[in-house]
């Protein structure tokens, strides 16, 4: 109890630098005594509260509101859904403290520039596992290379356009499997787990498991040049030389949509993490963004004045990179589909890629330079960090939880060690880096269970979330094709009978006439009031116009 004690007096004391391992032995014990911290230190509960009220960090996204006239039971449940995520906010604030992990960054001495730090230098510097994080692999015979890191960020694939494909555990250097198709290949990318990856080839998309078998050849997606894996719709998008969008569905293996996009050449591809969309970069400077539940683009943005190189979009799908052959690189913000900033590349950029922390690569011949800070209003200044390689750069990537640069150029495969790119602390529920075989194939059961569909896909995904308020013109409809007529129209006008003599056919059919001719007459008067409104508002504006342009010498005229 006296060791608690002195450790509550060193935090209270010091609220500004506390350590963070004693503030967790102390967050702990306040879920099982909370009546004991309460009693060792008065404050320690003040420092607690100020994490339940939530920074915008941890916020979920707007209230619902509650539409006008909605029914008891909906405002009951739309009250508990929001005291629910208000609680999970809360949650997610307290049990942040308990984040081991903080994100590297590479700082030089005085007067020094840490572009000019070579990858030795820094690899020296660190300890001997993340030194070897940082390595080459020279396939000059194959190259040059595209590569892909999986979701844990444990495997690489590699594939070469003569034909090599290689996969690896990169950080043990275990070769899982190697193998040459003969055929060239344009793209490689791994599917939901580990045990699967899809192969662009010359003619046709192949997908091989692990050991190198093939299991598929899907004849339907030809002449691919680029995919893009959804995981959580289990989609892989890939984007044809004949100028097609494909969804392929690989928990099923049909393929869910084909647009033809009719813009030529597709390229340059990549998706938004935020809410699945893709977006394709076309010769003539645009950049359209697509769903598969419509043939249309969702979005058509004019970003360069020639060809769009590449372009990457940051994992909260916020803002999106472009580079073109006028050698500019673009900030946008998507979600007014407006550019924040540009700048001036001497040789432009051929491949971009963001890191999870938001860091840019930019690709420029054989040098890749790191830039820091480009996502937001601050304009792009000079590189964070720079590398030199021996070959043209074909592809680029970062690594999930790691801070490394994949690099994939001519002379084969390097590893960049950039401190600050990976996400330091991971969600183990989702993507586990160390997750054993067993707890794999959980994941891949609950992660078909909780398959999104595709025609959830959409510019916002938080409109499923609100409550659907449909026109009154689309209700009306609806009542009208479950009724089979319309309740709301007006009934037709029935004589009552009259003694007398009155009640003959010719009485009423005149009666009948005489209301249709009052409707008549209603309809005309409000015709003719219409007109006469209109045509005093025109003669008012026709003499404001003269006496506006009425002179003083007018008297003097005949």
């Amino acid at each position: 109890m006296l060791v608690f004690g002195f450790w509550t007096t060193k935090i209270c004391n010091t609220r500004n630098c506390f350590n963070k391992i004693v503030l967790i032995a102390l967050f702990s014990l306040t879920f099982h005594c909370n009546g004991f911290a309460s009693i060792v230190c008065p404050d320690l509960k003040k420092i607690l509260t100020k994490f339940d009220s939530p920074s915008r960090w941890f916020m979920l996204g707007k209230k619902c509101k509650v539409p006008a006239g909605a029914r008891e039971r909906l405002k009951e449940a739309i009250a508990i859904s929001e005291a629910m995520s208000e609680h999970a906010q809360k949650q997610a604030a307290r049990y942040d403290l308990l984040l081991p992990e903080d994100a590297g960054f590479l700082e030089g001495d005085e007067d020094e520039d840490t572009n000019t730090i070579s990858q030795a230098d820094i690899a020296d510097a660190v300890d001997i596992t993340s030194g070897s994080k940082y390595f080459n692999l020279h396939l000059s015979q194959f190259g040059p290379y595209r590569l892909d890191y999986s979701r844990t960020g444990r495997n690489l694939l590699v594939g070469g356009k003569k034909g090599h494909v290689a996969c690896i555990d990169w950080q043990t250097k275990d070769l899982k499997c190697e193998m040459n198709v003969m055929e060239t290949v344009n793209d490689v990318k791994w599917l939901h787990t580990e045990a699967m990856f899809a192969v662009a080839q010359k003619r046709w998309l192949y997908i091989y498991d692990s050991k190198g078998v093939e299991l598929h050849c899907v004849k339907k997606f030809n002449d691919v040049l680029r995919m893009q894996f959804l995981p959580y719709h289990f989609l892989l998008a890939t984007a044809s030389a004949t100028g097609f969008l494909q969804y392929l569905d690989v928990s099923i293996g049909k393929e869910v949509a084909a647009i033809c996009t009719k813009m030529g050449r597709l390229d340059v591809m990549a998706q938004n993490p935020h809410n699945a969309v893709i977006h394709l970069g076309h010769p003539n400077g645009t950049v359209s963004l697509w769903s598969p539940n419509q043939k249309e683009s969702l979005v058509k943005m004019l970003c360069h004045r020639g060809a769009v190189r590449s372009l990457a979009v940051d994992k909260t799908g916020t803002y999106m990179v472009t580079s073109g052959l006028d050698r500019k690189l673009k900030v946008y913000d998507i979600r007014a589909f407006k550019p924040l900033h540009s700048c001036f590349l001497p040789a432009g950029a051929s491949c971009l890629s963001l890191s999870q922390r938001g860091l840019l690569s930019a690709a420029t011949g054989e040098i890749v330079q790191v830039y820091q800070n480009v996502l937001g209003s601050n304009p792009v200044s000079k590189p964070y960090m720079a590398h030199r390689l021996r070959g043209q750069i074909w592809g680029l990537a970062y690594c999930p939880f790691e801070d490394v640069l994949g690099i994939g150029h001519g002379e084969g495969f390097t590893s960049m060690i950039v401190p600050g790119a990976g996400e330091p602390n991971f969600d183990a529920l989702d993507t586990n880096p160390y997750r054993s075989h067993k707890q794999r194939q959980e994941w891949e059961v609950k992660a078909l269970l909780e398959k999104v569909q595709p025609e959830l896909i959409g510019l916002d995904p938080g409109q499923l979330s609100k409550v659907d308020q449909a026109s009154f013109e689309q209700r009306h409809k609806e009542q009208i094709e479950a009724l089979g007529f319309d309740p709301l129209a007006k009934d037709k006008f029935k004589p009552r009978t009259k003694k007398k003599g009155r009640s003959s056919a010719g009485a009423i059919e005149k009666r009948k006439r005489k209301v249709a001719h009052e409707d008549q007459r209603d309809e005309i008067r409000q015709s003719v009031q219409e007109r006469t409104e209109r045509e005093k508002e025109l003669k008012e504006k026709s003499n404001e116009k003269k006496l506006g342009n009425k002179s003083t010498l007018d008297r003097f005229r005949k």
